[in-house]
């Protein structure tokens, strides 16, 4: 039998920061063992057999623990995940909040690179949680990604209010249909960044972190010059950015039309969502 330090231990060995190394491990206990975290604090030593494979893969591999484990939580909730999709972040949640801050009943929205659809399906359950009646239609390139936002819809009971479609952007888009909102997490990392990217993260699908160009713009410019022709009059449309993009992406925005231009920062003081309506 092991207790939780001699787990942290083989992690903090293969150079993994402390920090880290102990969120990971309770992750890993909750997972397999099926517990609470207020669970594991009353048990002081586990059966290795069950949690080692877990710990060792990690150390050895680096691979993040997310998928690992083929789990991971954002807005309250456990979604699966795997190699085709993003790991989703706590920075998203922002993205989400502030989209659903516009939710009202018979709401249409289009999410644009949905991914793993963390942001579709919790758009989704802030609605049914509010009585809310919304159609989210999340579309994707990757047929390996959009197997698992079906997955994580039916387990999150959501199929009546989240669909998806394969779409380049607006490329399967029909001109008659009309969104509320658009939201999109896009690629916005400069592939020139990518040797300078910590190893975790080199285990994330590369289409859905970078950009071929030099200033990580390509996918902005992409959405919002069509954007207008899919949004109803008073529609949203807000984006993730990563830092050091918000002037040009505001710029993209104040030059296609929309107004009331707004940042929002992340916890860091980061501008990390823009927002912008379509008068």
């Amino acid at each position: 039998m092991m207790n939780k330090n001699d787990f942290i231990k083989i992690l903090l060995n293969a150079g993994i920061d402390a920090n880290e190394a102990s969120v990971e491990v309770e992750l890993i206990i909750e997972t397999v063992l099926n517990k609470t975290r207020e669970d594991i604090l009353f048990i002081k030593e586990f059966d290795e057999e069950k949690i080692l494979p877990y710990v060792k893969k990690r150390a050895e591999t680096k691979m993040p623990v997310q998928y690992i484990l083929n789990s991971a939580h954002f807005m309250g909730n456990k979604f699966y995940v795997d190699e085709n999709v993003l790991i989703p972040r706590d920075e998203t949640e922002i993205l989400v909040k502030e989209a659903y801050k516009h939710f009202f009943n018979g709401i249409k929205v289009l999410d644009i690179g949905t991914g793993s659809g963390a942001i579709a399906c919790s758009l989704g359950i802030l609605s049914k949680d509010n009585n809310f009646d919304a159609e989210i239609l999340g579309v994707d390139i990757s047929n390996g990604a959009l197997s698992v936002a079906i997955d994580n819809t039916k387990k999150l009971n959501l199929i009546r209010t989240c669909i998806y479609r394969k779409s380049d952007i607006f490329s399967n888009i029909r001109e008659n249909e009309k969104f509320d909102i658009i939201v999109s997490n896009p690629p916005y990392i400069p592939k020139k960044e990518f040797e300078t990217i910590q190893t975790e993260v080199k285990f994330e699908p590369y289409c859905a972190l970078y950009t071929d160009d030099d200033d990580g713009l390509y996918f902005y410019k992409k959405i919002i010059k069509d954007a207008p022709g899919f949004l109803n009059k008073n529609g949203y449309i807000l984006f993730e950015m990563m830092k050091g993009q918000y002037k040009s992406v505001e710029k993209l925005l104040s030059d296609r039309g929309f107004s009331e231009i707004q940042v929002i920062y992340d916890l860091q003081n980061i501008e990390r969502v823009i927002k912008a309506k379509l008068l």
